[in-house]
C-alpha cells in the first residue's frame, strides 16, 4: 500500500524517497548530497538518448504510416493542426473544424500547443505534430529510464526504458494521433524524477507548466504540492497546492467560459449527463466502478508495474486524472484505448522504481525477493502485451503499403481540392487538407456554403449516401454544387453559385 510515513515493518534504504526525510534542511535545495552522504554514481545520458531515438522513430513511423494510409481514427489531428497553424501565423487559435470561427481555448485550455509553431514554420504538415509527439514521448522514456538506473543500479534502467517505452498507454496514444497531453508526459516524468531524487524546488518548477497543458492538470499540480508538504517542504508544498487548485478553478470557471461562445465549460456534461438523462453527482460517485471496462483498465494500469507502484506515494498523482475519467458518463474515457492513459505512464513507472527501492529492504522475505525481479517482470509484461498493441503493426508488411487503390483514390481527391479553398470533409481527408485550406467538419458548418464538399462514401455514415451532390446541397441549401471528381469511394463537389456574404 501507499507509504507516507516510516511506520510498519519495512525499513528505509539510505537516500529513500523523501517521506522519510528528517526535515526540510536535510538536503540542499539543489539536490546535492548532504554532509557525510556519498554522491550517487553518475549515469550517462547517452544510452538513454539512443533508446529514446529508437522509440521516437518507432512512434513516428507508426503515426506517419497511419496518416499516409488515410487511417486517422478521429478529427483530433486536423483540429490540432488548425490550432498550431493559427499560432504559427500569429493568429488567434480558431479551429473551424469545431465550428466556423470556433476559438479552441473555449474547448480545452492548452496554450502550450503554441510551442509547436516554430516546428510548423519549418514543416507545415500534420506529420510535424506526429513527430513532435513521438519526440516528447521518447524524451519521457529517457528521463524515466535514466532515473531508474540512478536509483536502482544494475540493468534496471534498460528494463524500465523498455517497459515504459512499450507501455500500452503510450502505444494507444500514438495510435490516437496527436494530442496536447504529449507535453505533459515528459513534464510529469521530470516532476517524479525530482521528487525521487529529493530535488524539491525542481519538482515545483517542472510542475508549473502543467496548468498550460490541459485544464484538469491543475488538480495534479495540487497533488504535487501535497506531496511536497508531506515530505517536509511545507511552505513550498502549501503554495504549490494552492496554485494548482486556483489554476484548476480559474481555468474551468473563468478562462474557458470567457473563450467559449456558449459561456460555459462544455465537458461538465460528461459527468452530469448520460445522453439526455441527468445524472446526479452522487450517482456518478457511486458508479465509478460500475463497468468491467473500468475495472480492466485499473488492473492493467497497476499490473504493468507488477503492482509495486502501489508501494509509492507517487501513485497519488494519477488520482485526479483517474477521478474525472471514472466519473465520466462517456465510455470512451474508461478503457485502454485513446490517449487518456499516456500521462499516467511516467508516474506509474517511476512509482515502480520507488516501490522496488522501498521493497528491497523489506522484512517480508517474499516482498524483498519480488522486488529483485519486479523490473524485468514489468519489461516482460510490456513486450508480451505489444503483440496485441499498435506497434505490432510495424511487423506486418501491409502496414507499409501506402500506394494501394484506396490511398491512390484519396490522393486523387486531394488533388481535386484547390489550395486555399474552403472545404467541408470527413475524418478521412481532414488532416491532409488543414495545412493549406480552410477545413470544416462535414455537417458542422451550416450557412458557410464552402467552395468544396469532399467526402469518403465508405466513411461509415449512419445512412448510405446515394447522391453526393444532393447530399452537399442538403447540407447547404443556400448553394448549388456539381460533381467535380469521383474516384473509388471518394467524391469531390464544387460550388457553382456565389459564396455567401462574409465568405468571399
Amino acid at each position: 500500500m501507499l507509504e507516507l510515513n516510516k511506520s510498519g515493518t519495512d525499513r528505509s534504504e539510505p537516500g529513500r524517497l523523501p517521506a522519510q526525510d528528517p526535515g526540510p534542511d536535510a538536503r540542499p535545495a539543489d539536490g546535492s548530497p548532504a554532509a557525510g552522504e556519498a554522491a550517487p554514481a553518475r549515469v550517462p545520458w547517452r544510452p538513454y538518448l539512443v533508446a529514446a531515438a529508437i522509440l521516437c522513430a518507432l512512434y513516428f513511423l507508426y503515426g506517419y504510416l497511419q496518416w499516409a494510409r488515410f487511417g486517422s481514427p478521429s478529427w483530433d489531428l486536423g483540429i490540432f493542426e488548425q490550432e498550431v497553424r493559427a499560432y504559427a501565423g500569429f493568429d488567434a487559435p480558431v479551429v473551424n473544424i469545431k465550428g466556423p470561427g470556433y476559438l479552441i481555448l473555449g474547448d480545452h485550455f492548452s496554450p502550450i500547443v503554441a510551442l509547436l509553431a516554430p516546428l510548423y514554420w519549418i514543416w507545415p504538415s500534420a506529420a510535424a505534430l506526429l513527430f513532435a509527439q513521438a519526440a516528447l514521448f521518447a524524451l519521457g522514456a529517457a528521463v524515466v529510464g535514466r532515473t531508474a538506473q540512478e536509483i536502482l543500479g544494475g540493468r534496471s534502467g534498460l528494463c524500465v526504458t523498455v517497459a515504459y517505452g512499450l507501455s500500452w498507454g503510450l502505444q494507444e496514444a500514438v495510435k490516437a494521433d496527436f494530442h496536447e497531453i504529449a507535453f505533459a508526459v515528459p513534464l510529469l516524468a521530470l516532476v517524479c524524477r525530482a521528487l525521487l531524487l529529493e530535488r524539491y524546488t525542481a519538482a515545483l518548477l517542472w510542475s508549473l507548466p502543467l496548468v498550460l497543458v490541459k485544464e484538469d492538470l491543475g488538480a495534479t499540480v495540487a497533488v504535487v504540492g501535497f506531496l511536497l508538504f508531506v515530505y517536509g517542504r511545507r511552505l513550498q508544498g502549501a503554495l504549490l497546492a494552492a496554485f494548482g487548485v486556483a489554476a484548476f478553478v480559474v481555468t474551468l470557471m473563468v478562462l474557458i467560459p470567457a473563450a467559449s461562445s456558449a459561456g460555459t465549460y462544455d465537458y461538465w456534461q460528461k459527468i452530469d449527463k448520460n445522453g439526455e438523462q441527468d445524472v446526479s453527482m452522487l450517482d456518478s460517485v457511486l458508479g465509478v466502478l460500475n463497468s468491467s471496462v473500468k475495472i480492466e483498465m485499473l488492473v492493467f494500469l497497476l499490473g504493468i508495474t507488477g503492482f509495486l507502484a502501489l508501494r509509492s506515494p507517487l501513485t497519488l498523482l494519477i488520482v485526479p486524472t483517474l477521478g474525472w475519467r471514472l466519473l465520466s458518463q462517456d465510455s470512451n474515457h474508461w478503457g485502454m484505448v485513446w490517449h487518456y492513459s499516456a500521462i499516467l505512464m511516467p508516474v506509474l513507472f517511476l512509482a515502480l522504481v520507488d516501490g522496488v527501492r522501498r521493497s528491497r529492504a523489506s522484512h517480508r522475505p517474499w516482498l524483498a525477493s519480488y522486488a529483485k525481479v519486479a523490473v524485468p517482470v514489468a519489461a516482460a509484461i510490456a513486450v508480451a502485451m505489444t503483440q496485441h498493441l499498435p506497434l505490432r503493426d510495424l511487423l506486418r508488411p501491409e502496414t507499409y503499403r501506402t500506394d494501394d487503390a484506396r490511398s491512390r483514390a484519396a490522393r486523387a481527391a486531394l488533388d481535386a481540392v484547390p489550395a486555399g479553398a474552403r472545404v467541408e470533409t470527413d475524418i478521412t481527408l481532414m488532416a491532409h487538407l488543414t495545412s493549406d485550406r480552410t477545413v470544416y467538419w462535414v455537417g458542422g458548418a451550416p450557412g458557410t456554403a464552402p467552395d468544396i464538399v469532399a467526402i469518403n462514401l465508405d466513411f461509415g455514415w449512419s445512412r448510405p449516401i446515394q447522391d453526393p451532390v444532393a447530399y452537399a446541397e442538403q447540407l447547404h441549401p443556400e448553394a448549388r454544387y456539381r460533381l467535380k471528381h469521383r474516384g473509388g469511394s471518394f467524391v469531390v463537389m464544387e460550388r457553382t453559385t456565389p459564396a455567401p456574404d462574409g465568405f468571399r
